[in-house]
């Protein structure tokens, strides 16, 4: 996913934290702030924070090195992509393979400059995306990722899969905090059948997403 994994880590855009720190606002205020100030410090500090857990995250991840060397990718030398069935199916079985959480998943299906985006981040690039989900993966602990439903559709612009499905994982932070979100994932294709757009959608605000991976698990009140 882009998702949690990649809230975490790498490239934000300003533009987009504007927008969407203004609907968090909407959501959780009964009376929106008309303070332009205060709708500016929001994103900066979500993205100082988001920054400054990737670079303690990749401190970390130097010392295990060897945990991520055993992240690999599928075997696509015979992939072969006629319909939307093929992605869908494609997709069913990266699920299966539980990719969010293990970052094993088929990267050609996604076009070189795929569009990734979340509540919290929108960069481009299937590369950065693994380097990602490979980043995020020796941190997880008792991970599960549920896919609840997959199905195709189309709209007047293309064809595309989305995905409905919920994850829940600690990770393995000093203070062990506990992340969980249902969600969903549209897969927009281009005319060949490839993923150029994967955009998530969350149950819970880029805010409150960011605030799970600050909280101890201590703290959290029993699901």
């Amino acid at each position: 996913m882009a998702g949690i994994c990649c809230s975490t880590l790498g490239i934000v855009s300003t533009s987009y934290y504007n927008s969407s720190i203004t609907n968090i606002t909407r959501c959780c205020n009964k009376k929106p702030s008309t303070n332009n100030n205060s709708k500016k410090q929001k994103p900066r500090l979500l993205k100082f924070a988001v920054n400054g857990l990737t670079e303690f995250l990749r401190l970390f991840s130097s010392v295990n090195n060897n945990r991520m060397d055993m992240v690999v990718g599928k075997g696509e030398d015979d992939l072969i992509i006629s319909g939307v069935d093929d992605v869908l199916g494609i997709l069913k079985s990266d699920y299966d393979s539980a990719y969010f959480v293990t970052g094993i998943f088929t990267s050609s299906v996604y076009v070189e400059d795929c569009l990734f985006e979340d509540p919290t981040i929108k960069f481009r690039g299937r590369e950065l995306y693994s380097r990602n989900l490979q980043l995020l993966v020796p941190f997880f602990e008792q991970p599960s990722i549920v896919l609840k439903s997959i199905e195709k559709g189309a709209d007047d612009e293309r064809d595309f899969v989305l995905a409905n499905w919920s994850l829940r994982t600690s990770l393995k932070l000093p203070w062990r905090p506990l992340i969980s979100i249902e969600g969903s994932t549209v897969y927009d294709l281009n005319d060949e059948y490839k993923i150029v757009r994967h955009v998530e959608r969350w149950n819970i605000s880029a805010v409150e997403a960011v605030g799970q991976i600050f909280t101890p698990s201590f703290r959290r009140p029993m699901d």
